[in-house]
């Protein structure tokens, strides 16, 4: 299914001419040697982009029939400079060999031809010794084991443009068709292949490429077939899915349709009625993942997202986007030599979008911790990491977390509980009670809510924004702990080094009797404190506070706390510190209008 849709993506990017034609390949190219009529070398041209901070190679679409392993193997009219000039930066044990093997193979191809400019290359090789590129103008030592390519004096395309070139070529590769049989992807009767082109751009795999089809022991053969021979793929559809998956998991940095969401490598494509509708639902999932970074802008996605949840269809909202548009998601990671596929999913773009949303309103906590639009997958796999300094890091995430989190956001299934389980000990371990990790700790509950087949009438809702209501014990004692830090920051202000918080929060989360007796004692002590200081209104308030949420307690504090008690204890904490902050502020703007008005 992964190789079909891919080789079906090819044939819609070989019609926008996208993609190269079989038997090409998009490779790095960095320089060109230039020769004359004769078969002298005359220069080295410089092809690089310079429009960086460094020159990087450009791609070009180059003649490839398969891909190099271990071995000896030459690419016609193009090649790195070990083959195609018999130079290299190291010692080069093969050094004779890869040369020999590249004029070889250029005699082969183009030696009975009398094209001109054909002629001319093989005089070049024929009378080229490896010592004279140092002496040639436009020489660095940059120049060496980079890709080189050629071109003749008196003409402005490259020689592996040239027509003859490209004919002599595809005759080549179909004189060398090999048996025949039922491809698997097509199901048509084509020439069958065994060599499937490196899979370039995954995250941390081999820089050379990595295989996504591979046969490397015995125990995965069968019927006497050997290696990629138990794959029954034609050439046309290896190249097909390959070249597609090139060109999703490309670096350009307009590359949209590309997601690093902790290990996988996520790419995405749409299947339309026509190229137009294809491309509006792949950059509407694009800015799903990765939210505007203008307010106005994600906040109209927002509000789109809202209106899905409801029940609005997308065609009403967005007439490019159309409901029975089919979307593919891959997720793919490294694994040595091969790619393991982390996750694959098949859908129509409006359940896409109807799972998104409710993923948006599993994520809503007020006051909102984001501006606009929930965060992408990648940034919520990213609160699962320990934070140590300003941000928590990329290689921390936990591989199969990040995958099945990024699974429950495409199906709407459950969000992992090691997700729950993993922002709880971040709270422990490091202290960062982040909005963000409060709203993770939020959807998996309200997830987990809402999907419950057999619902429970005594398991409460969980709330979006402060509940004075909710008699949750996890809640409420969230809840206290807030306001009893607030007492503490009102009696000690700046003057204390660390709040209950730093030192108590992960034990009175888990264990709230062996806590919270000493944080009450302790606090009629701030409360005193606050009223010397004529904070009396202040610390009258908090006293009412933490008396209302005692009185919802019962009699006595719980021994221990569930992990999803823990999860609301999170969320009450949050809701009553945030409370507090905006209080402040809205003290704060009523004396500046009394003071507007005065004036």
């Amino acid at each position: 299914m992964i190789l079909t849709a891919l080789n079906d993506y090819y044939q819609r990017l070989a019609e926008e001419e996208k993609v190269p034609l079989p038997g090409f390949s998009s490779e790095k190219v960095s320089f060109c040697l230039v020769f004359s009529q004769d078969g002298k070398p005359l220069q080295i041209g410089d092809l690089r982009d310079t429009t960086g901070k460094k020159p990087r190679p450009r791609p070009c679409q180059m003649p490839v029939d398969k891909r190099r392993t271990s071995g000896i193997h030459a690419y016609p009219l193009w090649d790195k400079t070990a083959y195609a000039l018999g130079v290299s930066a190291g010692e080069g044990k093969r050094l004779a060999d890869e040369h020999a093997a590249f004029k070889a193979r250029q005699l082969a191809l183009f030696g009975e031809n009398d094209d001109p400019d054909l002629v001319a290359f093989l005089r070049l090789l024929d009378q080229w010794k490896p010592e004279q590129l140092a002496e040639l103008p436009g020489y660095s030592e940059e120049v060496l084991d980079t890709n080189v390519i050629f071109r003749l004096d008196s003409q402005r395309q490259y020689l592996h443009e040239n027509r003859e070139a490209r004919r002599l070529w595809g005759a080549a590769l179909e004189s060398g068709e090999g048996v025949s049989g039922q491809c698997l992807i097509t199901g048509e009767i084509a020439p069958l292949g065994t060599d499937h082109p490196a899979i370039r751009g995954v995250r941390d795999a081999q820089s050379s490429g990595a295989s996504l089809v591979s046969f490397n022991s015995d125990a995965y053969e069968s019927y006497g077939y050997s290696k990629n021979q138990n794959a029954s793929i034609s050439k046309a559809a290896i190249f097909g899915y390959s070249t597609a998956l090139n060109h999703l998991l490309r670096g350009d940095a307009d590359n949209r349709q590309r997601l690093q969401i902790g290990d996988a490598t996520v790419v995405f494509w749409a299947k339309a009625r026509d190229t137009a509708h294809a491309e509006a639902a792949e950059g509407f999932f694009a800015m799903l993942n990765e939210p505007p970074s203008d307010e106005q802008e994600a906040t109209k996605l927002g509000t789109l997202l809202k209106q899905v949840a409801e029940g609005r269809l997308l065609a009403e909202l967005d007439p490019m986007l159309e409901a029975d548009t089919q979307f593919f998601v891959l997720g793919l990671a490294p694994n040595a030599a091969r790619l393991s596929v982390r996750f694959w999913h098949v859908d129509s773009l409006e359940h896409l979008a109807q799972h998104y949303a409710h993923h948006h309103q599993d994520m809503s906590l007020e006051p909102s911790p984001w501006k606009g639009m929930t965060p992408g997958a990648w940034r919520l796999a990213l609160q699962t990491a320990p934070i140590h300094g300003d941000r928590p890091k990329a290689e921390d995430v936990l591989p199969q977390l990040a995958g099945e989190l990024m699974r429950s956001i495409l199906t709407g299934s459950r969000y992992p509980r090691s997700l729950l389980n993993n922002i709880v000990m971040r709270f422990r371990n490091d202290g960062k009670i982040s909005g963000i990790r409060v709203a993770l700790c939020k959807a998996v509950l309200a997830r987990e809510g809402r999907l419950a087949v057999h619902s429970n009438s005594t398991t409460q809702e969980v709330p979006v924004s402060l509940d004075p209501h909710s008699t949750h014990p996890g809640y409420l004692l969230g809840r206290l702990f807030a306001e009893l830090e607030s007492a503490q920051r009102g009696a000690l202000g700046n003057e204390v080094n660390a709040t209950i918080r730093d030192r108590y929060y992960g034990a009175a989360s888990a264990t709230p009797a062996s806590v919270f007796p000493m944080l009450l004692r302790n606090v009629q002590h701030h409360l005193s404190n606050m009223r010397k200081k004529d904070k009396g209104g202040l610390a009258h308030k908090i006293e009412g506070e933490i008396g209302t949420i005692i009185d919802g307690l019962g009699d006595r504090f719980p021994r221990s706390l569930r992990i999803e008690e823990q999860g609301r204890f999170a969320i009450g904490y949050y809701h009553q510190s945030q409370a507090r902050f905006a209080k402040k502020d809205s003290a704060a703007k009523n004396a500046e209008d009394e003071q507007g008005e005065s004036e």
